[in-house]
């Protein structure tokens, strides 16, 4: 925060992208924000994953035995019968009431998680459970295990600078939870992701360590085949949508990058503009004792300065919180896409050299064995789910930064008419001297 020390969080205590041709340009991807378009193939077969029936025994605590607050009643006021961007929706999640612990070997920080859904993989119509920043770390790798061929929504990062961030602060802990909020949210509503087994465990299990300590989960077939790819294959080529949406993604982060960095230097230069600001305004205060007739206008300007102040710190505050989340979000998003652009890039390399393997057996009408039709089936499944996660991964972005960019226009405009107004609250003291000579 710009204006004064981090507050306490309370403790439980010991006790040019434009110039770039779109990779989906040709999809119906510009259309699917409306809601009327019908979902690409890609994207129904990517759906298709979801159907399994993946159920755990849960062991999670109903909501109703929760302490009290407000998430509870946020979700029984949403319908589970919304129909948003043209599905059902049917299973809501919220992160909130972050707590402070205490204890004699570490501190940390733990998020309740509010869980409420009519699928038959929950026992329970709704739970409620605790999870530490490193629990929502184990939900992020298990999914990459799990399902190698989807793109798996980013982690804020863990590490903080130590003497420049309190990490243990009331914003800094904010900002945290709203990032890990969104993380679930995402992964909720993906139609594969949110039906895996690991994500019902996390959102469900009453003591997660537990289920950690059974060592290694079964992982699907398909995240068991992609994890034992090695290295050794060389990719030939990159079909050409696929190096389209590599190209994408390196233009898409350098210059989000660029934009993050300018940013942060424009509000570093804010607040020191603003503590300049903080100095000079009562030095027409003090000033104005002096003086007999400019008293009153001196005193004018000082509150018109103070109030300039106040307009600025709310701007910084509103790009440090708002705007600079949004951008590190999506650039570690294009890092978790060209992850998977990679494991993609494996696979396919394993079966160019397979399938030349055969090609050179000496006998007129080879075979094809069965591994590297496993194989093929590995690259189209990768194929078709990445291209219905960037699909997806576009709708979402195009969502998020015309909000973000509204809301940054809104809160200029909003500061530089306090500004106009204080500036003009003055004018008519100086008028009445002038008009008093």
């Amino acid at each position: 925060m710009a204006g004064g020390p981090p507050k306490a969080l309370p403790s439980t205590g010991p006790h040019s992208l434009r110039d770039m041709p779109h990779p989906l340009a040709g999809s119906s991807s510009e259309e699917a924000v409306g809601g009327d378009s019908t979902p690409s193939p890609d994207l129904l077969m990517a759906r298709s994953f979801g159907d399994k029936d993946l159920i755990l025994p849960n062991g999670g605590t109903p909501a109703g035995t929760s302490s009290p607050a407000s998430s509870s009643s946020l979700l029984n006021r949403l319908q589970l019968d919304d129909d948003i961007d043209g599905e059902t929706r049917d299973l809501f999640v919220i992160v909130d009431d972050p707590k402070k612990h205490v204890c004699t070997m570490e501190t940390y920080i733990t998020y309740r998680i509010t869980t409420k859904s009519t699928r038959v993989e929950f026992d329970l119509p709704e739970y409620s459970v605790r999870r530490r920043y490193q629990d929502f770390d184990w939900l992020r790798s298990k999914l990459e295990e799990s399902q190698p061929t989807h793109l798996i929504p980013p982690l804020p990062e863990k590490f903080v600078v130590k003497g420049v961030v309190d990490r243990f602060s009331e914003e800094f802990v904010e900002t945290r939870r709203k990032a890990l909020d969104k993380f679930l949210k995402r992964i909720t509503d993906h139609p594969v992701l949110s039906f895996n087994e690991h994500f019902n465990v996390f959102l469900t299990a009453k003591d997660l360590n537990a289920y950690k300590k059974q060592g290694i989960a079964l992982l699907t077939r398909m995240g068991e085949s992609v994890k034992h790819v090695t290295g050794g294959y060389k990719l030939r080529t990159r079909p050409l949508e696929f190096a389209a949406i590599g190209d994408y993604l390196d233009t898409f982060a350098l210059k989000l990058g660029t934009i993050d960095r300018i940013a942060q230097r424009i509000i570093k230069e804010e607040i020191e503009y603003l503590v300049e600001l903080r100095e000079y305004g009562p030095v027409y205060s003090t000033w104005s004792a002096l003086e007999g007739e400019l008293a009153e206008p001196l005193e004018g300007v000082s509150a018109c300065i103070g109030n300039c102040s106040t307009a600025l710190e709310e701007l910084t505050d509103d790009m440090t919180e708002d705007f600079l989340p949004v951008l590190r979000e999506y650039i570690l998003y294009s890092d978790s896409m060209k992850s998977v652009l990679k494991k993609r890039d494996q696979v396919q390399a394993e079966y160019e050299a397979k399938l030349e393997a055969v090609a050179l057996r000496k006998e007129d009408r080879p075979k094809v064995p069965a591994d590297v039709e496993k194989c093929q089936d590995r690259m189209e499944c990768f194929n078709a789910d990445l291209k219905a996660d960037m699909e997806r991964w576009q709708n979402n972005k195009r969502q998020d930064f015309r909000q973000l960019l509204m809301g940054m226009a809104d809160k200029n405009i909003q500061y530089y008419e306090k500004c106009l107004m204080a500036w003009e609250s003055i004018i008519p003291l100086l008028q009445e001297k002038q008009e008093a000579k």
